[in-house]
């Protein structure tokens, strides 16, 4: 009995990590809505659209395009992603069905954003975003078959992200960021004999961002940003309801990739606008987790590997292409679908990550309330891929099979202001 508990202690806790990568609304566990404004034109041109103060999240460059003065956006998004399995002829453990297949493991969720920006001179602009890059929720029935993988992951994070811009030439401006961000999770299985295992965890890590905007011909510009990754070391502890003693300090590394993007905005004529966008993410740095315990408890000394955990992801690219229509002075109308790649694989997807290829269908429309004010609302859908999973779980006879049935729909609202 012994033997088995640290199995499946090991299993509990890993698993429960692994839900750092929960799914979100775009590839691997990224969030992809930063803007009200972009969510219209499923965020294509990103880095060369700066139509709002959003733009020092995208590409700080672009802040010197925005009017002279200061400027503030503030969005929120209302993200329902929705992933029901479907079971098909899971074996041993998870061949009874228990209370059934999970139900719908996502739920809604709201994501705010916030940005400002200002003139420092005629040659330099500052600005700051306050976001929400990572994380989202994945929650399962209790006592479904596959409760030995996942029952609930709830992962946020918190980014601080100052930046500035410099005016290189009349048609070239370069910008650059520094990010303090915050990311902690709440994540718990089914253990067995242990109970149910609660694991939390949290860091706050930092990197960089560096952004390059180019006048390419009086109605083409062209933008380009990178973003780097960011090193978390995440310490929390692993409580199990039903066996007190293998309680206890953890502690897991984990870095964000890096990404890298190239925009292109067009003024087509007075009254169309065209964009296209292509960003690269480095999700192959997420290969694997080891998970190692920081106090001694019933399951192992301090310093020992609790379990290791292989992903396995492979790099990405997203591709994007918007345009707008301006109706009459006050009114502005968008477009955009998007292609965005998963960095999974079917040999270790789990259901704390039921990603898979995902393609968006926007639209949106922007609407000048006053002459300092504009309201932008925003809807995409994704029709996401089924994501298959064979998942075994060590120590316990058989394995998790069958698909996710994908889909997730987005509402963003952002008011803008000039002053």
């Amino acid at each position: 009995m012994t033997t088995i508990r640290k199995k499946l202690t090991s299993l509990a806790v890993a698993a429960a990590l692994g839900g750092l990568a929960s799914s979100a609304v775009a590839g691997g566990f990224g969030i992809g809505t930063q803007s009200g404004s972009g969510t219209g034109n499923a965020f294509a041109g990103g880095a060369a659209a700066a139509d709002d103060a959003s733009v020092a999240w995208y590409n700080p460059a672009g802040m010197m395009l925005l009017p002279s003065g200061k400027q503030i956006a503030g969005a929120l998004h209302m993200l329902r992603p929705s992933f029901k399995f479907q079971n098909q002829g899971s074996t041993g453990a998870f061949a009874a069905p228990g209370t059934g297949d999970g139900g719908d493991g996502g739920s809604w969720a709201v994501v705010p954003n916030a940005f400002f920006t200002m003139d420092v001179n005629p040659q330099w602009r500052f600005g700051l975003a306050l976001n929400a890059p990572f994380g989202l929720k994945t929650e399962y029935d209790n006592g479904w078959r596959g409760q030995l993988t996942a029952l609930k992951s709830e992962v946020k994070s918190v980014n601080i992200n100052p930046s500035v811009a410099f005016k290189a030439s009349d048609t070239v401006s370069i910008g650059a960021g520094f990010s303090v961000q915050r990311l902690e999770a709440e994540l718990t299985n089914f253990a067995g004999a242990a109970g149910i295992a609660n694991v939390s965890a949290d860091d706050i890590g930092y990197g960089f961002n560096l952004g390059l905007l180019a006048q390419a011909t009086p109605s083409t510009r062209i933008g380009a940003t990178y973003r780097s990754s960011i090193k978390y070391e995440l310490e929390g502890t692993a409580v199990f309801s039903g066996l007190a003693a293998l309680n206890g300090g953890i502690r897991a590394d984990l870095r964000v990739p890096d990404s890298a993007s190239i925009s292109v905005f067009h003024i087509l004529n007075p009254k169309w606008e065209l964009m296209g966008d292509l960003t690269w993410t480095k999700w192959s740095t997420v290969q694997q987790l080891t998970v190692i315990r920081t106090t001694a408890s019933a399951g192992g000394a301090v310093g020992s590997t609790l379990t290791s955990l292989a992903f396995q992801w492979s790099d990405t690219w997203r591709f994007g292409v918007g345009a707008n229509y301006k109706m009459n002075d006050q009114m502005k109308l968008r477009f955009g679908v998007a292609y965005d790649k998963t960095p999974t694989k079917d040999a270790t997807r789990t259901p704390r990550l039921p990603d898979q290829d995902r393609t968006w269908i926007a639209a949106g429309v922007q609407y000048r309330v006053s002459k300092a004010g504009v309201l932008d609302l925003g809807y995409a859908h994704e029709f996401i891929r089924d994501a298959r999973v064979n998942v075994a779980v060590t120590g316990v006879p058989g394995a998790l099979i069958g698909k996710f049935d994908n889909k997730a729909d987005i509402f963003s609202v952002q008011y803008s202001h000039s002053f």
